[in-house]
Formats: C-alpha cells, sequence, structure tokens
C-alpha cells in the first residue's frame, strides 16, 4: 500500500456529493450491515488530511465524530469551530507542504486524503500513491465533483477491483507518475 491515499465513493456520473453536499444516496453501515472494510482501512492511517469543506460536512453528522482520535489535519484558513475534536487541527499553506506535515504527524501510518478540492491538488502534485474508488449505483446530475479543477490528466493503474452489496463496485488504483523528462 501506499504512503499517501484517496478513499471516495462516488455516483457513477462523478459526484462525491449531492447539491448541498447532500450524502444520502451512501449506504450507511447500520442499514446494509456492513462497513465495506473501511474500519480496518482507517486502522492503518497515521494522519488524515481533509479539506474544510469536508470537515464541515461530517461535524453536521449526528452522533460521535467518527474518527475517534485519529489526527486530523483541516486544510482551512479559518478558525475551526470550539466544538472541533481534540485530535482535529487547522493546517494552512500549499499541498506540498501539508502533505508534509501529514506525514510527519503519521509517523509509520499512512496519511488519508479527503474532500474533492484537496485531493484534486495532491492528486495534481504528484503526491498520491494510491486511490480507491467506490461507485455507488446512483446518478446525481450534479453537486460536488470528484476532483474540480485539476491541472492536467491522472494516470491510473488498476490494482484490484471488488463487487459489494448493493451493486456497489470498488476499485484500488495505483497513481502513475510522468516519467521525468
Amino acid at each position: 500500500m501506499g504512503d499517501v491515499f484517496g478513499y471516495l465513493a462516488l455516483s457513477l456520473d462523478g459526484y462525491i456529493a449531492g447539491p448541498g453536499d447532500d450524502l444520502s444516496f451512501l449506504p450507511a453501515p447500520e442499514v446494509d450491515g456492513e462497513d465495506h472494510g473501511f474500519a480496518a482501512l482507517l486502522a492503518t492511517v497515521g494522519c488524515l488530511l481533509m479539506g474544510r469543506r469536508t470537515f464541515d460536512v461530517v461535524m453536521g453528522f449526528d452522533g460521535p465524530w467518527p474518527y475517534g482520535d485519529l489526527p486530523i489535519l483541516v486544510a482551512t484558513r479559518r478558525p475551526l469551530p470550539a466544538l472541533a475534536p481534540a485530535a482535529v487541527r487547522a493546517a494552512e499553506g500549499e499541498i506540498g507542504a501539508l502533505v508534509r506535515l501529514a506525514k510527519e504527524i503519521a509517523g509509520e501510518g499512512r496519511v488519508y486524503v479527503d474532500g474533492g478540492q484537496v485531493l484534486g491538488a495532491a492528486l495534481g502534485a504528484g503526491l498520491v500513491d494510491e486511490l480507491t474508488l467506490t461507485s455507488v449505483p446512483v446518478l446525481l446530475g450534479g453537486g460536488a465533483p470528484l476532483c474540480p479543477g485539476l491541472p492536467a490528466p491522472v494516470g491510473l493503474r488498476l490494482l484490484a477491483e471488488d463487487a459489494l452489496h448493493g451493486g456497489m463496485i470498488r476499485r484500488r488504483y495505483a497513481v502513475l507518475r510522468p516519467e521525468p523528462a
């Protein structure tokens, strides 16, 4: 497995959230009885780097903070709310510096990059090793795209593909980096 990875679910038309950041198209683990390996994946993570929009959406979920005491960096220029979990801290800067800081915090663990904009920036900068995308069999017609604003195409090589409950397909890719000139 790579040191830096993305792990996202998306609609078949490429949206990671519907209009208004609606995530109701995603199956809830308590509904289908499975977490599709997410808990095992999180056990390998030493730091999660997420975008502010993603953080705000997750903070709005009912129930306990889903990441426990996992160290989380939120890429933002705004202060975090006072109710933010203790393991969460704000970080500001260009994507390379944010990923380096996340790697320092992660130690021997992996860095999980979450959120379309932050993941797109990290992919565009050549900082992501692996990308796991789970296709949910729904068409949303609009919302938050997977990686808005990529500066150039990013090549991927399929490593594994799994059919999951409810018609979902999980694909794990190696991110290809261009050969140096």
